[in-house]
């Protein structure tokens, strides 16, 4: 990996995931500055127990950022699982979804836990107007992390760089919250959040692995890649 290539970039890389060796690993490098995960890449590790999980983890990550997601589909039940999950830590951020299944909207909820002191963190936000229902609830001395799901926006076929620059210039008065670049897809999604002024991508353990690959000869990658169709074809002996 080109060390000097992120090391010229402003924005932060955080590990997305629920990998706990993975997770591990990864704490000590310089180049990881947090952590997220949410309930589905936990189920999809194979999780059973959450709690046990994230106090297992807090043990290790203890002085970078590390996200936890309440999972109640009803505010009240929320409010009680995000005191508990922010109990935790000081490190910890309560990952709140900008709506419930209901599409009611959890700005009322997320007023009331920044006025509690809770570190946030929005998550599955995409559309701007979704930046515009909770904006004034935010102060100078709010701390949050407003995670907007670009990749999820450019599935759509939308380009998510207006929107993350609209985040940029909505929050540029609370100096304690970050833009986050959420659902990347691939490595270029660094560059792309970069320049679009966000303070923070996620990026999946998947997709960090290719970060040796930064600053790579494209002659030698194109070479490489040449000879491993030549291989597979021969492993596999084709014939015509």
């Amino acid at each position: 990996m080109n060390e000097n290539i992120l090391s010229k970039l402003k924005i932060k890389v955080f590990a997305d995931g629920a990998d706990e060796k993975s997770i591990r690993e990864l704490y000590p490098c310089s180049h990881i500055c947090g952590f997220t995960t949410n309930p589905s890449l936990m189920r999809k590790a194979g999780v059973d127990d959450y709690e046990r999980f994230a106090r297992n983890l807090l043990e290790h990550v203890q002085e970078k950022p590390l996200s936890f997601e309440v999972f109640s589909d009803e505010f009240p039940e929320m409010k009680r699982q995000a005191i508990l999950i922010n109990s935790w830590g000081a490190n910890v951020y309560v990952k709140i979804p900008i709506t419930n299944t209901r599409n009611e909207s959890a700005a009322p909820l997320i007023a009331t836990l920044l006025k509690d002191g809770l570190k946030l963190n929005i998550t599955a936000m995409l559309p701007p107007e979704q930046v515009d229902t909770i904006r004034p609830h935010f102060s100078k001395q709010s701390q949050a992390f407003i995670s907007i799901f670009a990749g999820r926006i450019s599935d759509t076929g939308v380009d998510p760089e207006p929107v993350m620059r609209y985040a940029v210039e909505s929050f540029k008065d609370c100096p304690h919250t970050e833009i986050l670049w959420a659902s990347c897809r691939e490595l270029f999604n660094i560059f792309m959040a970069e320049r679009t002024g966000c303070h923070i991508i996620t990026v999946t353990h998947d997709i960090l692995k290719k970060l040796n690959l930064l600053g790579r000869n494209l002659g030698e990658y194109s070479l490489d890649t040449v000879k491993m169709f030549y291989n597979d074809a021969h492993d596999s002996q084709y014939v015509l």
